[in-house]
């Protein structure tokens, strides 16, 4: 019986650094450069202002943080909105099922 060991990380490897895809660079250099326009295009010093000029760089970095189990909080939203908005049915069967999704036998029972 042939049987083959995955490593952990052969995913990991797909990515730039480790961590990133070119979404989530474009993503961040985007958000990066609308706050570079918006502190040349914006005057003032006060406290509010700079949140308002900061605030799409930091939506970009939060976006593409990384957070366990997915590569980032970009790719964990987008796999939400999949499954919520998605028309396929999900029918959780747990990991020992003995009948598949039509509910028809799909091994034998050995009483």
């Amino acid at each position: 019986m042939n049987q083959y060991l995955i490593p952990a990380n052969s995913k990991k490897s797909q990515l730039i650094l480790g961590v990133f895809t070119m979404t989530d660079l474009w993503v961040a250099i985007g958000s990066a450069v609308i706050s570079l326009l918006l502190m040349v295009a914006i005057p003032g010093e006060q406290l509010y202002i700079l949140v308002i000029k900061l605030l799409p760089l930091a939506t970009g970095l939060l976006l593409v943080l990384p957070v366990p189990h997915y590569h980032n909080v970009l790719t964990f939203l987008r796999e939400v909105l999949l499954f919520i908005f998605n028309e396929k049915e999900y029918i959780w069967k747990g990991w020992c099922a003995t009948s598949d999704i039509y509910g028809e036998e799909t091994r034998k029972s050995t009483n």
